[in-house]
Order: C-alpha cells, then structure tokens, then sequence
C-alpha cells in the first residue's frame, strides 16, 4: 500500500501533534510509572520468545519485548532482562548466565496464547514449555530445545552482559547473544526473504495490549549525491 503521505518532499512542513508538550522529569517520576511511559511511547516492540535450560537439564521458555537486533557480521541480537520486583534474576538470565546458551523463537500470531502464558512467575525448575503444551525441538549447535511451532528460531551463545542499574528492581541485564544457526518454516520463507504475509508476527504495545502487523508499505531511502545516502 502507498505511503502514509506519498506528497511530501523535502522542505515541506509536517504538523506536530495538537496541544502542548507536557515535560517529564525522570528524576521525580516513580520507575514504576517510567517503565509505562516506556513500554506505552516504544512500540510496537518485538517479542523474543526465549527457550533456555539449565545446567541441571530443565527447560525454560519466556518472552521479552526488550529485544532486537545488533549486528549482521557477526550476526547478533539483544535481549534486556529486567530483575524481578525483589531485585532477583529472572530464570532465563540465571540459565544464560550458567550455559551460556539461548534459542530466541519468533513470536507469531499463532502462538500468542501460550507465549503469554510463559510469562507468568512459575516457580524455578519449570518446564513452561511442556506446561502450555509447545513442542521442543532440538538445536543443531546449542543445548536448549527450540519451539517447533515457531515459524522462525535462533540458535545463539553469549556473546556478553551488560549490567544497566543498582540491581533492585527495574535493573537489567542487556544480553548480547551471537546467532550460531538459523531455522525457517517453508511456509514464511521464500528466496532469502521472509513473507510477512505468512509470518503474521505480534509486538507488544504499553500494558496488556499487543499489535498485528497486518499492513506494511514501502518507502526507499532516496539516493543523496554521488555516493547515495550516508544511511545515518
């Protein structure tokens, strides 16, 4: 479909949202209420549907919507674990930390249900997966199961943390993981691409909500000077 303003050109004005700016000092602003502005004012987020295992052999699936990529070479993505609310670390970061391993399973439309399930507080040493009745499929190169119903599953090793906060909670761990091997269902694959028509992913909005990408439109990065745009 077309642009959402297929008349523009450069130099043209573009109108500011009605009404005032309101400033929010994050310095007076309860974290509780900052992690809403953040989750509600960045979206939609992708969601990382993590499988891990610890060293003991039980697996662990949750989501993350702090997640994205990093890098094409090497290939890498981040994760950001956030403490939980007494400040202790989440069971994927605990099994990272221990086999530092983890597969990151796409989060489709089709698994919405049961990826929402996973991120309840189960106790430590549940196997979520088994839980809300996804199928384990084994890795290539990494010890945790990937989810077979996901449409799209990467394999990765640690590639570092980064610690962000004082580790109460609302502290995170940033978790930077380099992608060992790759998997594709046929149906969302097609020439190196991935059909968005099929993939049907979910991202997560501000409180409970989620979104569909349902429609997309094109728009190229124009070709600026001789040696074509400097692309940020």
């Amino acid at each position: 479909m077309p642009s959402p303003n297929p008349q523009w050109k450069p130099g043209d004005t573009v109108e500011a949202p009605p009404g005032k700016t309101i400033e929010l000092d994050p310095t007076k602003i309860p974290a509780k209420e900052i992690y809403k502005l953040i989750i509600g004012s960045i979206v939609p987020r992708p969601i990382a549907f993590v499988s891990t295992i610890s060293a003991g052999g039980v697996t662990n699936l949750a989501p993350f919507s702090f997640f994205n990529g990093v890098s094409s070479n090497p290939p890498c993505v981040m994760i950001s674990i956030s403490n939980k609310e007494d400040g202790s670390k989440k069971d994927t970061l605990r099994n990272i930390e221990e086999t530092k391993q983890f597969v990151v399973n796409s989060a489709n439309e089709w698994l919405a249900e049961p990826l929402v399930h996973t991120a309840a507080s189960f106790p430590y040493g549940v196997d979520e997966m088994s839980v809300v009745g996804l199928t384990a499929e084994p890795s290539l190169k990494v010890k945790p199961p990937r989810v077979k119903e996901s449409a799209f599953q990467m394999e990765c090793e640690l590639y570092k943390t980064v610690e962000i906060g004082d580790g109460s909670a609302g502290s995170t761990t940033v978790i930077f993981g380099k992608i060992l091997f790759m998997h594709a269902h046929e149906s969302v694959y097609k020439d190196g691409r991935i059909l968005f028509s099929e993939y049907k992913a979910i991202g997560r909005l501000g409180g409970f909500s989620y979104g569909r990408v349902t429609e997309t439109f094109d728009i190229p990065v124009p070709r600026v000077g001789s040696d074509g745009p400097s692309g940020g």
